[in-house]
C-alpha cells in the first residue's frame, strides 16, 4: 500500500484566507464595512504573544480592522470585564478574542460568558454551542471549522462515514462532533475512559485525534484507507542527542506520524496541517460576523 496523500493545511490556509481578502474588499466597497477583530491578551506568556502577533498581522493582511488590547497579569477581572462589555458595544469591532489561557484568577468561563454571542469568534459562548448542537447558524471554533474544511477537500461528501473524535473539550472534542454529525457522519467521541480506545478507532473513516498526548495514536490504531486528522501539538526533544541536550525541541502531534502514513488514505501533517487552518477560520468567522451584525446573512 502506497503512503497516504499529505493534506496540506498551510496551503488550503493561504488560498482561504485570499479569497477572505477578496471578500472583504467586496463588504467595504459595496457596504462601506470593514470586519474588524479585537483580541485581548492577559500577561506576557511567550506562546501567547506570538499567536496573538501573527492573528493581528493576518487580519491586517485580510483588510480587515484589527485591535490589540494587552493587560498585565494581574489585571482586575472587573477591569477585563468592563473593556468586554466596551468592545461588545463597539460598532467598529465584529469580533472579540481573549486569549486563553488567562491567569488563575480570572474566569474563563465569565469571560466567555461575557462576549456577545454575534461577536463570539471563538465559537465557545453556550449560546453559540446550544445553535450549533440544534442545527442553527452559529459562530464556531475555528480548529472543527478548519478540520471539516479540509476533510471535504479531500473526501468530497461524509455522508455515511464512520467518524470518531479522540477528545471532548469544548473547543475542539465537542463542536468537531457537532459538525461532522451535521454532514451526516456516524460519531463516536471516545476520550480517556473509552474501554479499548484503540479498537474503537479502528472502525473510523475518519480519525481525528486532539489529546494533546504526542504520537500517542499508533498505525495500527487506524483503520487501513481511513483519513487522520492530527490536532495535537506537543514539543519533544530534538531528536539529535546533541541538540536535545542543548534544549531544543521538536514539534509532533498526537498521531505517529511516520508509521500512520504507511495505513492512513490521507493524513494531516504536524506542523503545517491542521495548525494554519486555525487563524485563517478565525478570519472567516470575522467576516461572517460583520456580515450578520449588518443585516447581511
Amino acid at each position: 500500500m502506497a503512503d497516504a496523500t499529505i493534506i496540506d493545511g498551510k496551503a488550503f490556509a493561504a488560498d482561504l484566507r485570499g479569497r477572505i481578502a477578496e471578500e472583504v474588499a467586496a463588504l467595504k466597497a459595496d457596504h462601506g464595512i470593514t470586519p474588524g477583530l479585537a483580541v485581548v491578551l492577559v500577561g506576557e506568556d511567550p506562546a501567547s504573544q506570538i499567536y496573538v502577533r501573527n492573528k493581528g498581522e493576518q487580519t491586517e493582511a485580510a483588510g480587515m480592522h484589527s485591535v490589540t488590547h494587552r493587560l498585565p497579569a494581574d489585571v482586575a477581572e472587573p477591569e477585563l470585564m468592563g473593556l468586554i462589555a466596551a468592545l461588545n458595544d463597539d460598532p467598529a469591532i465584529h469580533g472579540i478574542l481573549v486569549q486563553f489561557p488567562v491567569p488563575a484568577h480570572l474566569s474563563q468561563d465569565r469571560i466567555v460568558a461575557a462576549i456577545h454571542p454575534d461577536k463570539d469568534v471563538d465559537g465557545l459562548n453556550v449560546i453559540n454551542a446550544g445553535r450549533l448542537a440544534s442545527g442553527l447558524p452559529a459562530l464556531t471554533a475555528c480548529t472543527p471549522v478548519g478540520c471539516m474544511m479540509l476533510l471535504k477537500d479531500v473526501l468530497g461528501d461524509l455522508k455515511g462515514k464512520r467518524a470518531v473524535v479522540i477528545g471532548r473539550s469544548n473547543l475542539m472534542g465537542k463542536p468537531m462532533a457537532q459538525l461532522l454529525l451535521a454532514a451526516d457522519c456516524t460519531v463516536t467521541i471516545a476520550h480517556s475512559r473509552t474501554v479499548d480506545l484503540p479498537a474503537v478507532c479502528r472502525e473510523a473513516d475518519i480519525l481525528v485525534a486532539a489529546v494533546g498526548r504526542a504520537e500517542m495514536v499508533k498505525a495500527d490504531w487506524i483503520k487501513p484507507g481511513a483519513a487522520v486528522i492530527d490536532v495535537g501539538i506537543n514539543r519533544l526533544p530534538a531528536r539529535d542527542p546533541e541538540a536535545a541536550a542543548a534544549g531544543k525541541t521538536r514539534v509532533v502531534g498526537d498521531v505517529a506520524f511516520d508509521e500512520a502514513k504507511t495505513v492512513a488514505g490521507c493524513i494531516t501533517p504536524v506542523p503545517g496541517g491542521v495548525g494554519p487552518m486555525t487563524i485563517a477560520c478565525l478570519l472567516q468567522n470575522t467576516l461572517t460576523a460583520a456580515r450578520r451584525l449588518n443585516g447581511l446573512g
